[in-house]
Formats: structure tokens, C-alpha cells, sequence
């Protein structure tokens, strides 16, 4: 049987991630599982020069509370009165960090969406998606389209 007590939804704010969002709070709402929601400042400096670059500032304790904040604001309340849900804001590599976290909270599955680029993006950036699948430590479930719909059984 499958027993999912714990999920992980990285947000970044995008109609990808509104949409992991819809399905993590159905498999959360399913299982009664704790729902942790992550948003990750990326610390990278995108350089076609140098795509190794960091910056490395420190984001102050008020933005982080308000950006956790933030998070918890895309749970509606009667939601939130159904499930247990906690905002994670941290700096650093998105999927490294999304990684840490899922690892961190024991997370039984990750719901994140995938942007779907390709070509020169994807070769600059990576998948976040891609390498969270690669190096999980838990089952993933990644949402690419918007209007494709999953109903629940």
C-alpha cells in the first residue's frame, strides 16, 4: 500500500507550479499527508560568459518571513484547515536545494512542474525538473501542461 505522509510543492510562482500546487493539495487532502510548500531564491548569476558565477548575498530574516508569507498565501483557508502546511524559503541551486529538502523532511513525494524548455534555455539553465527526477530520494510526479487535467480516483 501506499502510505504518503509528507509532500514537497517548489513553487516559483509560475502556471507550472499553480498547477503542481492543485495536485499536491489533492494527494495531501487524499493521504492527510503534511504538505511542505519550497520557494528557492537561486543564487546563480546567469553569464553566457560564465555560467558558474554565484552571487552570494544574504537575503535578510523580513524578506524570508515574508516570503514564506508569501507561500502560505496560495493555500486557501478552508484548505489549510483541512491539511497541515508549512512554507520553506531558502538561497542556493534550486534543485540541489529542493533535493536537501525533500531529504531533510523525509518527504514520500515531491509534485513539481516543469516549464518544458528546450533548446538554448535548457542547455543554459538545465531542468530543474529533470535532475530533481535524477537524484530524488522519493517518487516524483512533474506537471508540464496546464490543461491537462488528472481526476483523482
Amino acid at each position: 500500500m501506499i502510505n504518503i505522509k509528507t509532500i514537497l510543492c517548489p513553487i516559483d510562482y509560475s502556471v507550472y507550479s499553480e498547477k503542481a500546487l492543485e495536485y499536491a493539495i489533492e494527494f495531501a487532502t487524499k493521504y492527510q499527508a503534511k504538505l511542505y510548500l519550497i520557494h528557492v531564491l537561486d543564487i546563480r548569476i546567469y553569464d553566457m560568459n560564465d555560467p558558474d558565477l554565484y552571487n552570494v548575498s544574504v537575503v535578510e530574516k523580513d524578506t524570508i518571513d515574508k516570503l514564506k508569507e508569501r507561500l502560505l498565501r496560495c493555500i486557501r483557508e478552508d484548505i489549510k484547515e483541512k491539511i497541515s502546511v508549512e512554507a520553506i524559503v531558502v538561497q542556493g541551486v534550486p534543485f540541489s536545494e529542493i533535493i536537501r529538502a525533500a531529504k531533510e523532511y523525509m518527504a514520500d513525494l515531491i509534485v513539481l512542474g516543469t516549464h518544458g524548455r528546450t533548446g538554448l534555455s535548457q542547455a543554459i539553465m538545465g531542468s530543474v525538473a529533470e535532475r530533481v527526477v535524477r537524484k530524488s530520494p522519493c517518487p516524483v510526479l512533474t506537471i508540464r501542461h496546464p490543461e491537462h487535467e488528472f481526476i483523482m480516483p
